[in-house]
């Protein structure tokens, strides 16, 4: 239906006229489209689309297709229009992300207009990161975890990330019965109930980090599954989604130092009052508790999985001993 919101577009765009529109990817499970838009005779050379529909029929390319998981992914898209509406605005350079220009609804399709990261700055996408990269999205992580300490989840997930234990009941009924499944609970709980909490990005794997030319210029998209939480949620997922088995063996205590540096030079920058040891004290011993939550998740929807290896059994047995 966009063709019928081009009208839209311009008006918000203040331009003369749309010259291309392609497809940068189909969304998860059939539920629309992300686009960018090509302007002229505007301020934008192009803008990006988000065009969301709920399907007649999801089509999961796992099988799981569920009224739980269909009520999830709905609630994700509305949680990422409250994002830009309300939170957008508080990320700085430090912690970049598109700033979004419109949000609109035409006959039961929603859509977001933003920011094109490419025509900002950040037009590259990688899939292998050098070590000053991987940095680079550790910096932006401990920002923008910086940014909102102690922000409370209005609109947003109150548990960010798409795979904690409450919204995923049909993984954990699948899940074989071992000491994970037994302490599924306890993990989460242990996540949850921590002293310092701050919004999690919910979804920070490698796909979603957008990069320019300098291996220090980060930005990311993609805030359906944001929400409160400990900043190691997405520190673990993070590493996770860009190192193999050896290289988190190898780099963990580097790149762990890392991010608690970034963190504390933001919060004093921000001008915070906490007393941040502590805060990478109970967040150090949560990073185990974070894999082993997240190899919960995967134990239960896909338990073949390339990221079910000696690394992540090494942290469920560290996380177990803990709790």
């Amino acid at each position: 239906m966009l063709k019928e919101n081009q009208g839209e577009i311009l008006e918000k765009t203040e331009s003369r006229s749309i010259t291309k529109i392609e497809t940068i990817q189909e969304l998860w499970s059939g539920y629309g489209s992300i686009l960018r838009v090509h302007l002229s005779g505007g301020k934008y050379n192009s803008v990006i689309v988000k065009n969301i529909v709920q399907p007649t029929l999801s089509n999961h390319p796992r099988g799981w297709d569920t009224e739980t998981s269909n009520v999830r992914k709905i609630k994700s898209y509305e949680v990422e229009t409250n994002w830009y509406k309300r939170y957008n605005e508080k990320c700085d350079d430090t912690c970049r992300i598109p700033r979004s220009i419109h949000f609109w609804k035409n006959g039961g399709e929603q859509f977001i207009l933003l920011e094109d990261l490419n025509d900002a700055g950040f037009p590259l996408r990688k899939s292998n990161l050098t070590l000053s990269e991987i940095s680079g999205c550790l910096s932006w992580l401990a920002n923008f975890h910086a940014t909102f300490l102690n922000v409370q989840p209005i609109g947003l997930w109150e548990i960010g990330t798409y795979w904690h234990l409450s919204t995923r009941p049909d993984e954990y009924k699948k899940m074989k019965g071992n000491d994970v499944k037994k302490a599924a609970h306890k993990l989460s709980a242990e996540l949850n109930n921590c002293k310092y909490q701050t919004l999690v990005h919910g979804d920070a794997k490698v796909a979603n980090f957008c990069f320019g030319e300098a291996s220090m210029k980060v930005a990311a998209v993609d805030f359906q599954y944001v929400g409160a939480g400990c900043g190691m949620k997405d520190v673990a997922y993070f590493l996770g989604s860009v190192l193999s088995e050896e290289e988190l063996e190898l780099l963990e205590e580097e790149l762990l130092t890392k991010y608690f540096k970034f963190l504390r030079n933001a919060v004093h920058s921000r001008g915070g009052e906490l007393e941040f040891f502590q805060l990478e004290q109970e967040w150090r011993r949560l990073y185990p508790i974070a894999w082993a939550d997240f190899t919960r998740f995967l134990m239960g929807w896909m338990p073949t999985h390339q990221k079910l290896n000696r690394y992540s059994d090494k942290m469920v047995k560290m996380a177990l001993e803990l709790i």
